[in-house]
């Protein structure tokens, strides 16, 4: 609450109380006012120790200070003070205008001031501390979580620090210091937030019970995400309503119904044929009629009627397009003309452009004149030779459109000749009848434009057939083109799988060359081990023999054990190598295959070999019979035949082979 000596103040300064009014309405960021702008007790002992206890500075504001004038808040305000000041009367509730103004933009620096209130009084946070966390806020949020409450604040002192952001429909209090509050609209909640970590003190107690740090935040609730769906529901019906009159307002309307066939609208469609501007009208009446299957032998006399006096507006409708020919040619001459007279004024322009760059006036000019010279001349002359080019292209125009028509003549002069002296056999004949050769004259005429008519109409449907002709044949050389490129892909990629088949067969052959060159040096490498541990026993056993005074029979037989041993030795590295067969399956699978491959003394490749052991087992991979193959290398021998794209892998049978070898 305002005393009396600061509401006196304000009455008597209507001007600051402007201004004060100006600023809350703009809905900037300040809170609290200079201290200018009010007539403060500072010697108030209450203020002062408030302040002094509380925070250590000196008091901003009055006990039950409020943010805005009391135009604004205080009931009592005097509606008759615009009588006198000339100030507009402000509404209460209009939003930015309530205890807390809605928060600036985050450009601006945000200042809060102290807060008094009737029960309790608001302290802002320090402000070198971070703002406090939000949430995101839900759609359609009335209702915010107020956290941190004191112990012993009520219902009524919530209600009354939060009243001022805005009219509360509901405040759902809880017992462990917090509560849920319901604002009527939207913008109340941003006002709301606004205090979020203020701490909060009842009346001038020290006790914890009675101060609590509040923290304010977006809260979803079911009742305003019900609202907000409402709301959303009716702007989609209203969006779809105006789509609806949009699209109603844009629609090509409905053509007329076409009345049933009578005698009566027969005779009435006859009248309507003969007049001219109802004649679109009644002649796609006509034409429904005719299609619907009305003519019979009744009323064939009347649709042959409709049909002549339809008939008659054909000399009209040339009469009309050839006025409008010859306006359209009136109008080309005109523009022609005008379009000369422009280019003799760009060419004067051009001129004089050109006397200007020459020596005798370009020395006089300065440095920046001679550049607007430079750039003024070279778009006049850019412009000149696009005015030059289309009047060219008009007269090119013109030389077709004459040429074209002496090709359209030229069939017909030989008839017009005949007729010509037809023609002045009867003017001879005429002569003493001048009415007669008046009107046998016009018959001609109008004989001769009609042949020339459908003669230019002839000539039209020609040209659109060699065109016609001309697409189709682009189409069929295009497609031609295509079928040559497909082949050649598909040949080209025939070669690329060829070559790729050649490439895997040569690793393979690489792979397995590497493998008999490891295991060839690890045998040289063993056997060259036991030749040195033999050396070794023979100098040991020699020196034996001469000490302890042996035979030389003794020491041949050390000699033929020492070669057994390699024998042996060597004998056991082959067998290692063999791998013998593990199971009684693989060897039945050798045999089956020998005796396939014996049958088939060219070879087959493993596709061939696999489709026949798939019948005997059907469990069985090609990969098995293949690593089964390469495993007995002395009884199966791989193959290449072909070049190319025919490359092909075969596997024989070897193993008699070896045996005549041996």
């Amino acid at each position: 609450m305002v005393d009396a000596a600061g509401f006196e103040s304000i009455a008597q300064c209507p001007q600051e109380l402007h201004q004060m009014m100006a600023a809350a309405a703009d809905g900037l960021g300040s809170i609290a006012l200079d201290t200018t702008q009010l007539n403060m007790s500072v010697t108030d002992p209450t203020a002062w120790a408030t302040a002094m206890n509380n925070l250590g500075m000196v008091p901003v504001g009055l006990p039950g200070q409020q943010l805005v004038s009391d135009s604004i808040c205080v009931p009592g305000f005097d509606p008759g003070l615009n009588m006198m000041t000339g100030i507009t009367p402000i509404n209460p509730m209009i939003p930015g205008l309530g205890l807390v103004p809605p928060p600036p933009p985050t450009e601006v620096a945000v200042v809060k001031e102290i807060i008094h209130c009737k029960s309790c009084t608001l302290f802002p946070q320090n402000p070198n501390l971070p703002p406090p966390s939000t949430r995101e806020r839900p759609p359609g949020c009335k209702t915010v979580f107020v956290g941190g409450l004191p112990e012993n604040a009520t219902e009524e002192i919530i209600q009354e620090v939060f009243e001022q952001c805005g009219d509360i429909t509901a405040i759902r209090k809880s017992k462990k210091n917090f509560c849920h509050i319901r604002f009527a609209e939207e913008f109340m909640v941003d006002k709301a937030i606004y205090l979020s970590g203020y701490r909060m003190r009842l009346g001038s107690s020290t006790d914890k019970k009675d101060s609590g740090r509040l923290h304010v935040d977006f809260a979803q609730a079911r009742d305003d995400f019900y609202e907000w769906e409402c709301k959303q529901r009716m702007r989609a019906r209203e969006e779809r309503h105006r789509r609806k009159l949009e699209e109603d307002r844009l629609r090509p309307p409905s053509p007329p119904a076409i009345m049933h066939y009578s005698e009566h609208e027969a005779a009435l469609l006859a009248e309507k044929l003969k007049d001219d501007s109802k004649f679109s009208e009644a002649i796609t009446v006509l034409l429904s009629w005719i299609e619907r299957g009305e003519v019979n032998r009744r009323s064939a006399n009347q649709f042959y009627s409709m049909v002549q006096s339809a008939n008659s507006h054909v000399r009209r409708l040339m009469n009309e397009k050839a006025t409008h020919e010859q306006e359209m040619e009136e109008a080309k001459e005109n523009f022609k003309n005008a379009l000369t007279g422009i280019l003799t004024q760009f060419e004067q322009i051009v001129a004089v452009f050109n006397a200007s760059t020459r020596q005798k006036a370009w020395d006089h000019f300065s440095k920046a004149q001679r550049k607007n010279i430079d750039i003024w001349r070279k778009h006049s002359e850019e412009l000149r030779n696009a005015q030059s080019e289309q009047l060219m292209g008009i007269r090119r125009e013109e030389e077709m459109e004459m040429s074209d028509d002496e090709n359209c003549d030229s069939p017909t002069k030989k008839m017009r000749v005949d007729e010509s002296e037809a023609d002045t056999e009867d003017c001879a004949g005429d002569m003493a009848d001048p009415g007669l050769h008046s009107a046998a004259l016009a018959a001609q005429a109008y004989a001769l434009k009609e042949e020339n008519d459908s003669l230019r109409w002839q000539l039209d449907a020609y040209r659109n057939e060699v065109e016609l002709l001309k697409q189709e044949k682009e189409q069929l050389f295009r497609t031609e083109e295509n079928l040559t490129k497909d082949q050649q892909l598909q040949f080209l990629q025939q070669t690329m799988q060829g070559m790729q088949q050649q490439l895997l067969a040569i690793q393979e052959e690489l792979n397995n060359k590497k493998s008999e060159l490891e295991q060839a040096k690890e045998e040289q490498s063993h056997t060259q081990a036991l030749l040195k541990v033999l050396q070794e026993q023979l100098k040991g056993t020699k020196d034996l023999v001469e000490t302890n005074g042996h035979s030389h029979e003794d020491a041949n037989e050390i000699n033929v054990l020492t070669v057994a041993l390699v024998n042996q030795d060597r004998e056991n590295n082959t067998e290692k190598r063999s791998q013998g067969l593990k199971s009684e399956k693989e060897a039945l699978l050798i045999g089956i295959i020998s005796t396939f491959l014996h049958v088939h003394p060219f070879g087959a490749n493993i596709e061939y070999l696999w489709s026949y052991m798939q019948q005997l087992d059907s469990k069985i991979s090609a990969s098995e019979i293949e690593m089964l193959l390469m495993r007995l290398p002395r009884m199966f021998k791989q193959e290449f035949t072909g070049v190319g794209a025919t490359l092909e892998k075969r596997w024989k049978l070897c193993a008699f082979e070896g045996i005549k070898t041996t």
